[in-house]
């Protein structure tokens, strides 16, 4: 035992020392918060639920060291972010396995053990990896009896329109997928903008004009509602939520990082699929320039350094929230590789706090976990899947290239579509009438008379 602890206490004065001139070094650094990120799961030891974190069959997000299901879902898809940048593939069994084993009984990404706190956007998030798998031609399963990458969101595609609702606010999704779980009241930003990335980008991958109606139809709706708002110099909210019971009047007045990329990279796809439609690049410029304004130019942050300002500042983030960075940046990196006019205006803000996040990379029992706050060089003592994340993300985005470009089966994407792979016509209800009210009532008088007459008859009898 004494000569462990003399052989292991250096490593714990060890911080992750990155040249970001050195393309090489960049990539050991990676490879270190990649190492550290990869530590946290043991979905794939015996005995264990392949694809999940721990706390994940039963998360409670204000717990340290818990991580619900989706979260589990963003971690793979950085992962094979990693594998795209680095080449390093120790990991891609591990992804391929969690993948498969988390798709669901109807490869729709809906897994039953899950339902009882399904989320639509928790559901996004895995096919979010599915889809980075396809445009990077990830390795698919070498069991040709598995599904593609591709028809597993193309699955999840066609159980989500099934979940547009019109009865209320005009459309929109709902926040959960059972009507009885808490939430379901809810039609929040980063279910209906995870739905509407997913049809973007499938419409980019496969070049189905309906994906792309779709994608337009969701856009329309948020866009309309009052989760965007502007103020009177241009800045544009996307508040988190609204109430449904409330005819969706009252926005929620949060913002997160997570609901300004996912709608950039949505609208990035889109602006390629329409062979760059003035209107798309319009979107993109709003929503980059509100997010720098919010994430980049917030103290304590000097305008280049990224920051989750809402809750990183107090250091009050809950375990979600101190992954949102991580998104933001992914999607930042791609939309500088699909719209090339934003590429630098978006890189140097990501290189910049790549490198103030591999300063907070010297933490935990290795000394080399990464923390928050990147504008300062103080520890922040906290650690775990999210911050790993976030620091991976900004880190890897260094070594994007705009070679990386997502793929499409145009260009060399070589996940296999499903036999059929036009979205599910969709039955959507329509708004509730007075006359459907009047009709409903005249039945239901009807039905109580039927019936008490009919007891009545037997009481005779």
């Amino acid at each position: 035992m004494w000569k462990s602890a003399i052989l292991f206490a250096p490593v714990a004065l060890a911080a992750i020392d990155i040249s970001f001139d050195s393309t090489e070094s960049i990539k050991d650094g990676a490879g270190v918060i990649a190492r550290d990120l990869m530590s946290i799961y043991v979905g794939d030891q015996y005995g264990e639920i392949p694809g999940i974190l721990p706390g994940g069959l039963d998360c409670n997000p204000q717990n340290e060291g818990s991580y619900c299901w989706w979260q589990a879902g963003a971690m793979f898809g950085q992962m094979i972010n990693y594998w795209q940048y680095t080449g390093d593939d120790q990991y891609n069994d591990q992804i391929i396995q969690a993948l498969l084993h988390q798709r669901g009984e109807k490869n729709d990404f809906n897994p039953q053990n899950h339902s009882r706190s399904m989320g639509v956007d928790d559901q996004a998030f895995w096919a979010f990896a599915a889809l980075d798998a396809v445009e990077a031609n990830f390795p698919e399963s070498p069991n040709e009896e598995d599904p593609s990458w591709l028809s597993l969101a193309q699955g999840l595609f066609n159980f989500q329109t099934s979940l547009w609702e019109t009865r209320t606010c005009g459309g929109g999704f709902r926040w959960q997928v059972v009507s009885v779980n808490n939430g379901y009241n809810l039609k929040n930003m980063i279910s209906n903008g995870g739905n509407f990335q997913v049809a973007a980008r499938l419409a980019y991958i496969t070049g189905n004009e309906t994906y792309a109606d779709w994608a337009t139809m969701v856009w329309d709706w948020m866009a309309e509602s009052k989760m965007f708002e502007r103020d009177n110099e241009g800045l544009l909210y996307i508040w988190d939520n609204l109430d449904a019971d409330n005819d969706c009047q009252e926005p929620v007045k949060f913002i997160w990082s997570y609901n300004y990329g996912v709608l950039l990279a949505g609208a990035a796809y889109m602006y390629n699929f329409t062979d760059g439609s003035p209107e798309w690049k319009s979107r993109i410029d709003e929503i980059l320039s509100s997010s720098l304004d919010l994430y980049f130019a917030t103290p304590p942050s000097d305008g280049n350094v990224m920051i989750e300002y809402l809750c990183e500042e107090n250091l009050i983030c809950n375990q979600d929230q101190k992954s949102f960075k991580a998104y933001l940046t992914r999607w930042m990196t791609v939309t500088a590789m699909l719209v090339p006019e934003t590429w630098d205006i978006i890189m140097p803000k990501l290189r910049t706090s790549a490198q103030a996040a591999a300063r907070q990379c010297n933490g935990g029992d290795t000394g080399t976990w990464c923390s928050m706050q990147w504008w300062t060089n103080i520890p922040t003592g906290k650690t775990g899947a999210g911050e790993q994340m976030a620091a991976l993300s900004a880190v890897g985005s260094t070594l994007a290239q705009p070679a990386m470009a997502p793929l499409t089966l145009n260009t060399g994407a070589t996940s296999e579509s499903r036999p059929n792979p036009e979205p599910e016509r969709v039955r959507v209800l329509a708004p509730i009438t007075t006359a459907d009210r009047a009709g409903a009532a005249i039945l239901t008088i009807l039905a109580c008379v039927g019936f008490v007459g009919a007891m009545v008859w037997i009481v005779l009898e």
